[in-house]
């Protein structure tokens, strides 16, 4: 049997995208993303508990991400989990687990008077799906 490697975050940017370009001027995004659940405690106390996620995005998703995310932004965001390890100076090993993005959806409220995405639209209608697929603009 297959296993299955999915991820649905729905949360903001802790800060705006980090872009690198590698070889062959392949993008690269990445960014923290915060989640929050709120519950009521045993007391019915309100508590607000955050995750944070580290979210990497490529080639035409990170390209978008740099011209239309920036800290608070509210984004959907759908991909797998990924996790790599290196040895730091000290030649301690080290993880990090990352979330690589194949589809982005930006949830923030439509601006007055024409909106911010590509062609006057709003950010919520922009929807990307695998960064492998030509883009439209």
């Amino acid at each position: 049997m297959r296993g299955v490697n999915r991820v649905m975050l729905i949360g903001n940017l802790g800060k705006d995208p980090e872009v690198q370009h590698l070889e062959g001027n392949i993008a690269v995004a990445k960014f923290p993303l915060a989640t929050t659940e709120t519950f009521k405690d045993r007391t019915g106390k309100l508590v607000s508990q955050t995750e944070w996620h580290t979210v990497v995005l490529w080639r035409g998703l990170a390209e978008l991400a740099q011209k239309y995310l920036h800290k608070s932004s509210l984004v959907y965001i759908e991909g797998r989990l990924r996790t790599r390890s290196w040895d730091d100076k000290d030649g301690n090993r080290k993880f990090a687990t990352e979330v690589v993005g194949d589809n982005l959806i930006m949830l923030d409220k439509r601006m007055d008077g024409g909106g911010t995405g590509p062609e006057g639209m709003g950010n919520n209608d922009l929807t990307m799906g695998d960064p492998s697929e030509n883009l439209p603009f």
